[in-house]
């Protein structure tokens, strides 16, 4: 078995298809992933593969994070919720994870993170009381699908439809990208810079769509991103206005997307990504009839002694997010950029 890297910016033909076909692939695993982060943010992408008798037969995509704040990692993905390695079996997976241990000594870096969905490495330290995800079955028929919903959230979207909001699909990330930055502002967090959401845009294709969803004037109101993969449907970056709550605009958005999901894109499985166990977020899935799935992150500690623990619940940080949401959002919107590049 021989150890190489993908050019991310090469043929990624054959990584594709090998993440096309895993079972345990996530959208974020593919190439276009990296080139989006890689050309918004400027880090380098260390795309491991194995390879026996020219076929993969395990990888890991692996971002290179250098912050003088946050210190240095080795991401599986960075800025993303899934990845971690990908294999078909436990010696082509050891020989990935000696390679992994071998470029983490080289760069010097504090941790390798691998963020996966279920446990690989029972033996590696491993963190999963933050973080967990919400994935769930659609019918095929959208009318079992509301009636899927649990009560008081249905009624939340039968009110959205009252007030005649419309979904529409935009072919550029503006209007997402001025509320999305409004919305991660007031939580206190650094927004992305707007280059990502171009990037993703243009690098994933058809495969990604930004849903907004108007009053019957013609304002925007809320906005998600949203990959699609295999037959999933991933809504990633998402944001709202101020009015959005009063409107029911945010649960309409994600009942329309869901809707059109089933019906334009034949997608089965709606995965409604991360969220901080015990926030709203975290509430908000549930009250969808979502049930969460503890995330398993695990890592390679090189330089540091504990795992990291870099989120907006750590208490260290509670002042930085008090002080953050108070800023002007052009201010926010300048700045942000320069920080959340460094968060991974």
């Amino acid at each position: 078995m021989q150890i190489k890297i993908q050019d991310i910016f090469g043929d990624c033909r054959q990584w594709d298809q090998y993440v096309d076909k895993h079972d345990q692939a996530t959208v974020y695993h593919l190439s276009a992933w990296g080139r989006a982060v890689a050309q918004s943010m400027g880090h380098k992408c260390y795309y491991i593969y194995v390879e026996d008798k020219g076929e993969i037969q395990a990888l890991i995509p692996l971002i290179h994070v250098k912050s003088l704040l946050f210190g240095k990692a080795l991401l599986s993905v960075a800025f993303a919720t899934g990845g971690g390695p990908l294999f078909n079996t436990a010696e082509s997976l050891a020989v990935l994870d000696r390679e992994c241990r071998r470029l983490a000594a080289k760069l010097g870096v504090d941790y390798l993170e691998c963020r996966n969905m279920a446990v690989i490495h029972d033996d590696w330290p491993t963190k999963r009381e933050t973080y967990s995800i919400f994935r769930k079955a659609l019918s095929a028929d959208n009318e079992e699908n509301l009636k899927a919903i649990p009560r008081k959230q249905r009624a939340m979207v039968r009110k959205a439809i009252k007030f005649g909001l419309k979904a529409v699909i935009d072919d550029r990330p503006d209007r997402l990208f001025s509320m999305y930055s409004e919305s991660v502002r007031n939580l206190g967090s650094p927004v992305f810079p707007k280059k990502l959401f171009y990037c993703l845009k243009q690098q994933y294709g058809k495969n990604c769509e930004i849903l907004t969803i108007e009053t019957d004037q013609g304002k925007p109101v809320s906005s998600v991103m949203t990959f699609y993969f295999r037959d999933e449907v991933v809504p990633y970056y998402g944001g709202g206005t101020v009015e959005a709550r009063a409107l029911a605009a945010n649960d309409f958005m994600y009942w329309s997307l869901m809707a059109r999901a089933v019906t334009e894109k034949g997608s089965r499985i709606f995965d409604f990504g991360r969220s901080k166990n015990g926030t709203g977020a975290f509430k908000f899935k549930k009250n969808w009839g979502f049930e969460p799935k503890a995330l398993n992150y695990e890592f390679i500690l090189e330089k540091a002694h504990e795992i990291p623990d870099i989120n907006p619940l750590n208490p260290k940080y509670q002042l930085m997010i008090k002080a953050w949401k108070k800023l002007p959002l052009p201010i926010a919107n300048i700045i942000g950029p320069l920080i959340s590049r460094s968060l991974g």
